[in-house]
């Protein structure tokens, strides 16, 4: 057990380089099985989700190391399509899996997979995605037994544009015979992501990005070195660190056009924002005003994995903010904690009513998921006194070495083992 100890009322000031985006990594990563030769991910963040896939992998039949800031898969040892369970229900994105490994062996047997406790999020899209392609599905026990002997290629259509369900299905399809559509697709900036991945393997995806995607299948894909795009979310993280602490940043190798959403708010609340190509700077007011209405959307909308962040921030800003959460029915858990240190927050259903006040005090909290842990440390932040953030490892899930960059940026963090 390890914790952050922070050191509330330093303001966040400097400059700093995003991490690569753990939402694309994961995928590109189970994407990597598709290969025939060897696949380098550059910049892989240092996150514990890009380990346990590794380890996944492994338990595969592959070859997976992570040395020097690259994750290096071989995947011609692929030979298990029987995902190991105890490793499936640590991380969510376990299921990215199931796509490329019927796309490899035609047959896949996995568990529900775990990952943090924010909803329900069931895989019946993945599930309808999978059965448009002809795969037949028996689900018995809690496991989820897949024979693809009769796939092809065919079209698909999301009741609701599933993020992991689109991209289980442009895997699943990478190398089908055919051509493969996927209407109400989602359009997140790392389903583009993916696509360009597999297209540097040979594979022939176009239309990411917008709601009608089409796969069209080839042979044989080769292995390739790639570079997966910046974390918008951690990005997004170090903006609103600036912002409650009444500090300034300058972001470097970001990409502006995915933090629209987060930099309006941010705007709204006072601050002062200037993009460039690939850079954005935030320099924050004495104190934030509230913004009126926050609602969480599929994308091109606000994140939801941006919404615990927001929360965060707005409890030290003059006047009410509201904030409605459309997409997980569980994601206002940090809540309780944030009262603890002082926040002014009412919560009907998914909408959390927040009136902003003069200062948040130290406390001992916890983090019970990935994005709300991040703001229990953002909150810490503009705290007064000291402030133990337990269960630091959920937060690690994301975020590669928090502390570290939040120090070199004038934060008094400290990780802490714990007893």
């Amino acid at each position: 057990m390890e914790g952050f100890q922070v050191m509330g009322g330093e303001k966040i000031k400097g400059e700093a380089k995003a991490q690569r985006a753990k939402n694309a990594v994961l995928p590109i990563l189970a994407a990597a099985l598709l290969a025939d030769g060897d696949t380098v991910i550059r910049q892989c963040p240092d996150i514990r989700d890009a380990h346990a896939m590794a380890e996944i992998l492994q338990k595969l039949g592959c070859a997976c190391v992570y040395a020097d800031g690259e994750m290096r898969i071989s995947s011609q040892g692929l030979k298990n399509w029987v995902m190991p369970d105890d490793l499936s229900k640590q991380i969510r994105s376990s299921i990215f899996l199931l796509g490329p490994i019927l796309g490899r062996l035609r047959r896949a047997t996995v568990t529900y997979p775990g990952g943090c406790e924010i909803g329900l999020r069931p895989i019946d899209l993945h599930l309808k995605g999978l059965k448009a392609l002809g795969v037949k599905i028996l689900e018995e026990g809690g496991v989820i037994r897949c024979d693809g002997g009769s796939m092809r290629a065919g079209d698909v259509y999301f009741d609701y544009p599933s993020v992991g369900a689109t991209e289980n299905v442009i895997m699943a399809a990478a190398l089908l015979p055919g051509l493969t559509t996927v209407h109400n697709a989602a359009r997140e900036p790392e389903i583009v992501d993916l696509q360009d991945f597999i297209n540097a393997m040979g594979g022939r995806v176009r239309g990411a990005g917008t709601q009608v995607i089409e796969i069209e299948g080839v042979n044989a894909l080769r292995g390739c070195v790639y570079t997966p795009i910046p974390d918008r979310i951690a990005a997004g993280t170090l903006l609103c660190a600036a912002a409650v602490t009444g500090g300034e940043i300058c972001l470097r190798g970001v990409h502006p056009w995915d933090l629209i959403p987060v930099c309006d708010k941010l705007r709204e609340m006072g601050c002062r924002i200037h993009e460039e190509k690939e850079k954005i700077a935030l320099w924050a007011p004495r104190r934030l005003k509230a913004f009126s209405r926050l609602q969480t959307q599929p994308h091109p909308g606000f994140p939801t994995d941006m919404q615990a962040q927001m929360l965060a921030v707005s409890c030290v800003a003059e006047g009410t903010s509201v904030i409605v959460e459309n997409v997980f029915e569980n994601r206002l858990s940090h809540v309780a904690d944030l009262c603890r240190m002082g926040a002014d927050i009412r919560v009907n259903g998914c909408t959390a009513v927040v009136q902003g006040v003069e200062k948040l005090n130290g406390a001992k909290v916890a983090a019970r998921d990935l994005r709300g842990g991040a703001a229990l440390v953002l909150a810490a932040l503009a705290a007064q006194g000291e402030t133990l953030v337990e269960r630091a490892a959920l937060i690690d899930r994301g975020y590669d070495h928090l502390e570290r960059t939040l120090s070199f940026l004038g934060a008094r963090i400290l990780r802490v083992k714990l007893l």
